[in-house]
């Protein structure tokens, strides 16, 4: 009877191998949980499953030194063991008790071998690893080892001007006239002085183009000059190079608006055979003009039908930059209560050809010239001082690209808030009486080149044309 229940239990089962903790008795679904926690190891780490009998083998027993977790060992749960924590031993019979558990690490019979993964290092000892380039040096060596810069030969004496950006701001740039000479040099600073650098030529470039914001892949110069400074080779240490651009015409003036751009800038460039080193510096360009032959006043009569009947009278219909517009208006018939006149200068800028043209206003400044309603017979002068807003000369047809004209905007506002308003263009120019002494030279050697005759002694200057014009 007793053989036949032993044969019903089974055979007993096999103590475990010194050194191993004994496994929970499982269940046939703790059993099946432990049999695809094991295959899914296998196939994972590629890994054979190791028995709990015989002694560690000697990539085990190096777990032991490596501060690496294991989990989920011999399907004993979730126990964690770090290897770096060495087990005590305790002395008499309890020191088996302190032996690694079934599935730790340093154990016979641990199921994973994970192999041990570097950590990833740090920044810091990329950059001081050996053969690494610092901070200075770009990617895959590319970048630029020289520094390039554009220096002016009367920098120090040149007047500057404020010049409006693309984003509204306000800088201040060195200040041409059209005749003047461009002249100054180029200064090439090598980065590395033990290392050269190898070109295939060095020139200076004096460049007058127009940019349309909405074509910016298409730049349109009318002014193209190039001045060839060295030839192919190397440079090994740090050089300058003069360039001189004698007499350079400048017809337009600069200008930023809303829709176009019109600069000009020097260029110099290093040509390389993978990426070329360009420096560019902006100038200001001025067109200077002289007192218009022609200037008659401007004076209009204008009126709704048996309600508003206004004469409006200006003294000039050109101004310069620096001028104050003086003007009277005359009610010969008001039926409609006026609430307030006003005066507005608006800056219209026309850009494209054909179909493709874009028309932009801008109202510069507002003036009221009135408050409350007139009578009929009342005359209300006008007196409105050019020099305090943000204007240029009238441009017209700037290379068959884009004109910009000013307009006077006499606006009245009944108590209803109807607007009657009329406009009529003014021509703005730039003064032309102060100019510089290197400009007033230059312009004498022009006129002398073009007569023929005439001494450099006999010539006189604007400055002083405008002074014996001023004494008559």
């Amino acid at each position: 009877m007793r053989a036949a229940t032993a044969a019903r239990r089974g055979p007993r089962p096999q103590p475990p191998a010194p050194g191993c903790v004994a496994p929970r008795q499982a269940g046939p679904a703790r059993s099946a949980a432990r049999r695809r926690t094991l295959r899914w190891a296998a196939s994972a780490t590629r890994v054979r499953p190791l028995s709990c009998r015989g002694a560690a083998p000697p990539a085990l027993a190096a777990l032991r030194r490596r501060p690496l977790e294991l989990a989920r060992g011999c399907g004993r749960g979730a126990s964690v063991l770090r290897a770096s924590q060495p087990a005590r031993s305790l002395p008499g019979p309890r020191a088996r008790s302190a032996a690694p558990a079934c599935g730790a690490a340093g154990s016979a019979c641990s199921p994973l071998a994970f192999p041990q993964v570097p950590a990833p290092e740090s920044g810091a000892a990329l950059r001081a690893r050996p053969g690494r380039s610092g901070g200075e040096m770009s990617f895959f060596g590319f970048g630029q080892s020289v520094e390039v810069e554009i220096l002016l030969n009367d920098a120090e004496s040149r007047k500057r001007a404020e010049h409006k950006t693309e984003d509204g701001k306000k800088e201040k740039y060195f200040l041409f006239y059209d005749g003047e000479t461009v002249s100054g040099k180029v200064s090439l600073a090598l980065k590395n002085p033990n290392k050269r650098l190898e070109h295939q030529g060095i020139k200076i470039e004096f460049i007058g183009q127009i940019e349309l914001y909405y074509d910016r892949g298409n730049h349109h110069e009318f002014v193209s000059l190039v001045k060839d400074l060295a030839r192919p080779g190397e440079i090994s240490q740090s050089q300058a190079f003069d360039f001189e651009f004698t007499h350079v015409e400048k017809p337009y003036e600069s200008y930023t608006g809303q829709n176009v751009k019109l600069r000009y800038f020097l260029r110099a460039t290093i040509s390389r055979r993978l990426n070329d080193v360009v420096k560019e510096m902006d100038i200001v360009v001025h067109t200077l003009s002289t007192y218009p032959e022609l200037n008659s006043s401007i004076k209009m009569e204008v009126g709704i039908e048996d309600c508003l009947h206004i004469e409006f009278e200006y003294n000039k219909s050109k101004y310069h930059l620096k001028d104050v517009i003086v003007g009277k208006i005359y009610f010969l018939l008001v039926r409609i209560k006026i609430k307030h006149m006003e005066i507005d200068i608006i800056k219209r800028e026309t850009t494209g050809t054909g179909p493709n043209v874009y028309h932009e206003n801008d109202t510069i400044a507002k003036y009221e010239i009135m408050d409350g309603a007139p009578v009929r017979g009342e005359s209300i002068p006008i007196r409105l001082f050019l020099a305090g807003y943000e204007l240029t000369p009238t441009m017209r047809d700037i290379n068959k690209k884009f004109s910009v004209r000013y307009y006077l905007n006499l606006v009245l506002i009944d108590e209803e808030e109807r607007r009657y308003f009329k406009q009529q263009e003014v021509v703005l120019w730039r003064k032309g009486d102060i100019v510089r002494k290197s400009m007033s030279h230059q312009a004498a050697i022009a006129s002398q080149r073009f007569e023929g005759t005439t001494s450099l002694g006999e010539v006189r200057t604007p400055s002083q044309l405008s002074d014996n014009s001023s004494r008559q």
